[in-house]
């Protein structure tokens, strides 16, 4: 693809952008050469000392809406992102991710500043400057690693590594006497804004570990540090020793008010249960009961019937009212019959009579005979 070279630059030394009138320079035929963009992530992001551009063909100028459109088609759009990156943390990974997507195809470079600068115009680091490239290295969003990069980026910066844009936030970045380091880069047109991430910073991070610094010195004491390395003096380390006694006791205790509402829970639960059983066994009992022994049970019935027929075993059966007469055995006498009651007649009158009646009995009596 024809690309232009131009010696057009503003007075900071950065190219301007192209105009639409016809560059007064010859075209000339050169092939880009440029890095792609990483399509796996089975290795970290390489250095730049390793595979700087070597491409030979001058980089256009690009307007960030022309970038946005997916031209130069033949090479990606090369995005720079600058920082400490001091515990690396999700703040950084998103503002990384939000550069990277900046364009359809863009190649992002990411330039970290060494111990010595970052120590002189910011303060001290929690993690070198090794630890801090290697952080970068294996970000899934990094193409590239600019190891020891300038606190200010100048003309030569750019143009050695082909930079077409520069990401950051938009907050002016006051640092080595300038009220904003990336001003003449903004006036240039090449300056993309990205978004901090609201309640993560390393300076967050740092603030919470002083703030508790006891909690973390105890913690890494328990954790087998000792307090020469953690710069702890003798009395304190006996303090944060025996506050970790103390609270492995609070523990201790914790776990058995824990396990004895887990017992009485249980306990209850069952206690319910056996009242819900008993309740139910009582109702089916009275039920039951009710069953046999109520106004209109089955005992009663029962016992009714028992009880007629008991009557009906005991009391005899009324004889016929004309009974034939048994026929007399011959061999037989018959039984004497007594009269068991005395005679209703008038007693005799005189002794004569008397003795008129009782041979007349023993007349009677030899009849029979």
């Amino acid at each position: 693809m024809p690309v232009l070279t131009t010696d057009a630059e503003s007075e900071t030394g950065i190219p301007k952008s192209l105009s639409n009138e016809p560059p007064s320079e010859t075209m000339e035929e050169i092939e880009h050469t440029c890095p792609q963009p990483r399509l796996t992530l089975t290795a970290p992001a390489p250095f730049a000392d390793e595979t700087s551009c070597q491409c030979q063909a001058p980089h256009e100028k690009l307007t960030i809406a022309q970038a946005r459109l997916g031209t130069p088609v033949d090479r990606p759009v090369r995005v720079y992102a600058d920082g400490i990156f001091d515990l690396f943390h999700s703040g950084h990974a998103r503002a990384l991710m939000q550069a990277k997507t900046l364009f359809p195809n863009s190649y992002l470079l990411v330039g970290v500043c060494s111990d010595d600068l970052t120590h002189k115009f910011k303060g001290f680091t929690v993690m070198n400057e090794a630890e801090r490239y290697e952080a970068l290295r294996h970000c899934r969003y990094v193409d590239e690693v600019i190891r020891d990069a300038p606190w200010t980026l100048t003309p030569e910066f750019l143009e050695k590594h082909k930079i077409d844009f520069v990401a950051h936030d938009d907050i002016p970045y006051s640092s080595a006497g300038s009220d904003d380091v990336y001003k003449h880069i903004k006036e240039a047109g090449m300056f993309v804004p990205t978004q901090r991430t609201e309640g993560i910073s390393t300076s967050d991070i740092i603030t919470r570990i002083v703030r508790d610094y006891d909690v973390y010195a105890r913690r890494n004491l328990q954790r087998g540090y000792t307090a020469k390395e953690l710069n702890v003096s003798f009395i304190n380390e006996k303090k944060y020793r025996f506050q970790n006694q103390v609270d492995k006791m609070k523990e201790k205790v914790k776990n058995v008010e824990e396990r004895s509402k887990e017992f009485v829970n249980r306990v209850e639960e069952k206690s319910h249960d056996l009242i819900q059983k008993w309740e139910e066994k009582s109702r089916e009992f009275i039920g039951n009961f009710l069953e046999l022994f109520g106004p209109d049970g089955a005992w009663k019935q029962m016992f009714q019937e028992r009880s007629s027929r008991m009557l009906q075993a005991l009391s005899p059966k009324q004889s016929p009212v004309s009974s034939p007469t048994r026929s007399r055995s011959p061999s037989r006498s018959p039984s004497p019959t007594f009269s068991w009651l005395p005679s209703k007649t008038s007693p005799p009158s005189s002794p004569k009579a008397a003795s008129a009646s009782i041979s007349s009995m023993s007349e009677g009596d030899e009849d029979e005979k």
